[in-house]
């Protein structure tokens, strides 16, 4: 089977356990609204990232469901308030939350995914020691995960910001989900603490190179497969590592920070980055993240998982979205 085919296996039975953890109940406006980007779809890359790694190292799918469901709610409320405070209208090809609920409903369905989240994690049968472990993992994870958005708009104000500062936000903004899936389904899969930590730094590295690619494909893919307004962060003004290196090289670009462009000045700030170079640097960084990654998997013993989770690894940056 493809790897595609093989996340959306495993994604079915995530998939049934949100239905199962998470219903719709009263108020159901409240359910309906958390639910919402959930039930849209997604890839449900974090939550596989978890199931293989409790695969690998001996466990099974259905005793670690309750994590993966929860660091899928993590992901989907981080979702839902990113939208709101880009001010971003729409998600995954539909209206955001904040659209169809006003901002007051959306801050309520992401608050009720986050407390979800913790609820259900709670639920994962295991031994008390290793579950309190992955409490401890997530929790400081949704921590990181405020401190890195926080970062990202202070960036916003500032007329400068480095690549080293940029890297920072990007790891607590958005790799480090993927360390705590790969981190919780270890230590749930019963992995010794360095086995774990390895495979946290496997999800930590390739979600870097994941988000660097993400920004890439946010200037480059076509919007009806990006699922939202394309070059939406150059608009926005938001200093990803493509602009920051262009701005070290001294280039311009006149929809920065503009709030709205047509689609011809977009494809020339597109391809503004593409003559200097920028977007090329990015793409071979988040190459040699992923790469990194990769080689943290040799505490893995060859397994099916384990190949799964290198193609996990190479497809954060071959995917068209």
């Amino acid at each position: 089977m493809t790897l595609i085919a093989e996340i959306k296996k495993r994604s079915s039975h995530v998939d049934a356990a949100i239905d199962e953890l998470l219903p719709v109940t009263r108020p159901e406006e409240l359910y309906k609204a958390s639910r919402y980007l959930v039930d849209a779809g997604g890839k449900r890359l974090r939550p596989a990232v978890l199931i293989l790694v409790a695969e690998a190292v001996g466990s099974d799918l259905k005793s670690v469901l309750p994590a993966a469901v929860a660091v899928e709610l993590v992901h989907n409320f981080t979702l839902i308030h990113d939208d709101i405070m880009d001010k971003d209208d729409i998600r995954r090809g539909m209206p955001a939350v904040h659209v169809k609920w006003g901002e007051a409903g959306a801050i309520l369905a992401g608050d009720t995914l986050y407390s979800k989240a913790f609820e259900i994690l709670s639920k994962a049968e295991n031994e008390p020691v290793r579950v309190l472990k992955c409490m401890d993992v997530l929790s400081k994870t949704c921590t990181e995960i405020c401190e890195g958005q926080w970062l990202d708009m202070d960036f916003e104000t500032r007329k400068k910001v480095t690549e080293s500062e940029y890297l920072e936000m990007v790891e607590k903004k958005t790799s480090v989900l993927y360390a705590a899936a790969a981190k919780i389904g270890a230590l749930l899969g019963g992995a010794s603490d360095e086995v774990a930590e390895a495979l946290s730094e496997y999800g930590r590295l390739i979600g870097i190179g994941f988000q660097m690619y993400d920004d890439v494909l946010d200037m480059t893919a076509p919007e009806e497969v990006l699922g939202k307004v394309r070059g939406s962060d150059l608009m926005e003004g938001k200093h990803t590592l493509i602009v920051i290196n262009a701005f070290e090289k001294g280039v311009k670009l006149d929809i920065f920070g503009k709030g709205e462009a047509t689609l011809a000045e977009t494809e020339a700030a597109v391809r503004t980055l593409t003559e200097c170079g920028s977007l090329d640097y990015v793409k071979n960084l988040a190459i040699s993240y992923i790469n990194e990654g990769k080689a943290k998997l040799d505490v893995l013993s060859d397994c099916p998982e384990k190949t799964l989770l290198l193609q996990i690894a190479d497809y954060m940056i071959s995917r068209e979205y």
